[in-house]
């Protein structure tokens, strides 16, 4: 299939050198790192233009959302939080693997390995974090005053604080992210500037602490709203003085199944490179930390559904079948999905150091492991709101607008923009450069 794809990639090339004015593409390879390799310049204006273009379809979503308002949804009376909560917990979730790596490397001192990955999953961490945002500002509804939340703060509610946290922790990213964009190839020609990328590399250690601690709360504060809930038996918990089971959980979750995202990430990254741009010793050491963090948590959550099952729920009038029969859309296959295929298959993959080391079941540990987060959080927000929870209620079934779904597809299309441009002109793999550097000498 190469052979017969290499010849009319050639000749596009040459059409391409012939329309592409000549100083744009040597403007263009001045911006990458020195030595790299790239796609020509048309093959990746052609992927950021397909991807703007669904990016574009999610912007019409969000101003009809913003100009007329929240009707746009088929949000109700039973789904306040719907599916943008659902993706704005997911990405946050998975954007753990940025403040989880960076404490391993500053604090905890981890240096060697995650130097050649950490950059990149701070990149990513920008992306669902910044995604977030975004999704929080449509959800608001009027965007203009979402300052409220700062200036008249509810100091009871606990989304409050996930508020102020996560405000606090994307600007700690934002700050970590710096660095690489200062180290561009032009920009670092720049003595004030180069200045500048060593006292942030110096301190970067403080910002990781801060980043960790911020995580914590509010990672743990999201899946708390689901646990004091006591009017939904679905997720409502017992718990540690003022804090429920959930709080914990949410963060162990994020802090195990963050860092396989991040080695999903890098996977297709590199088959889209055709090459390899992260040390195999930093995904090893990262998937042996995930199957530790994710065989300790999903025996957690065991433990935490059983006891919920059947001593919480009983308590409240409610049996285990209540919450799984009736509804095909939620019935016990996606408990299943949760705790058996998305945590413990990858736990046993990630457990056995060949399967780690075999790159087949590494990928299919990180994808199940994506999928078992992403479907904790779907049940933590959707089946809360679904299960009925008085004798004449019935099993009440949402499904989204096309608006929702455009303005939630919207931050997967930027994430793919932002993280393109991002390996095209930033030294992102410290790895890639080394291995360039090699073959010069």
């Amino acid at each position: 299939m190469e052979a017969v794809l290499k010849p009319i990639f050639q000749k596009v090339d040459s059409i391409a050198d012939s329309v592409i004015p000549q100083f744009i593409r040597d403007f263009d390879k001045s911006l990458q790192p020195a030595g790299v390799q790239r796609a020509p310049l048309w093959q990746w204006l052609l992927w950021m233009g397909a991807f703007s273009v669904v990016a574009l379809w999610g912007v019409v979503g969000l101003i009809m959302c913003w100009g007329f308002g929240l009707n746009q949804t088929n949000m109700n009376d039973y789904y306040g939080f719907a599916l943008w909560i659902w993706a704005d917990l997911a990405v946050i979730a998975l954007g753990g693997g940025a403040f989880f790596s960076g404490f391993l490397k500053y604090v905890v001192g981890k240096e060697n390995p995650l130097k050649y990955i950490v950059p990149y999953a701070v990149v990513i961490g920008f992306v669902c974090y910044s995604s977030a945002q975004l999704i929080l500002a449509v959800d608001v509804g009027q965007p203009l005053r979402a300052w409220f939340i700062f200036w008249h703060a509810n100091v009871h509610s606990m989304l409050t604080e996930v508020a102020f946290c996560l405000s606090c922790y994307f600007l700690v990213l934002c700050i970590e992210f710096v660095p690489s964009i200062l180290e561009n190839r032009k920009l670092s020609t720049i003595p004030f500037v180069g200045h500048l990328t060593h006292n942030f590399h110096a301190a970067m250690g403080i910002f990781a602490a801060t980043g960790a601690f911020l995580s914590f709360f509010h990672q743990g504060s999201l899946g708390g709203v689901a646990g004091v809930l006591y009017s939904r038996p679905f997720g409502f918990r017992e718990g540690l003085y003022i804090w429920p089971w959930t709080f914990f959980l949410f963060t162990w979750s994020a802090a195990a199944y963050g860092p396989m995202f991040t080695i999903l990430l890098t996977r297709i990254a590199e088959g889209l490179a055709r090459k390899k741009l992260v040390a195999e010793s930093a995904i090893q050491f990262l998937a042996k930390v995930s199957a530790y963090m994710i065989g300790t948590y999903i025996i957690a959550k065991i433990i935490d559904t059983l006891y919920w099952g059947f001593v919480t729920a009983p308590s409240m009038g409610f049996s285990l079948a209540d919450f799984y029969t009736g509804n095909p859309l939620y019935g016990y296959w996606i408990l299943g999905l949760e705790v058996v295929i998305g945590g413990i298959v990858p736990a046993a993959i990630l457990l056995s150091k060949k399967g780690r080391e075999n790159p087949k079941l590494l990928l299919l540990a990180a994808i199940l492991a994506v999928i078992g987060v992403s479907t904790n959080r779907w049940v933590m927000v959707l089946q809360v709101m679904a299960v009925p929870v008085l004798e004449f209620d019935k099993w009440v079934m949402y499904f989204p607008s096309w608006q929702e779904i455009a303005t939630t597809v919207l931050p997967v299309a930027y994430g793919v923009l932002l993280i393109s441009a991002a390996h095209r002109y930033l030294p992102l793999f410290p790895y890639e450069l080394e291995q360039v550097g090699k073959k010069a000498h």
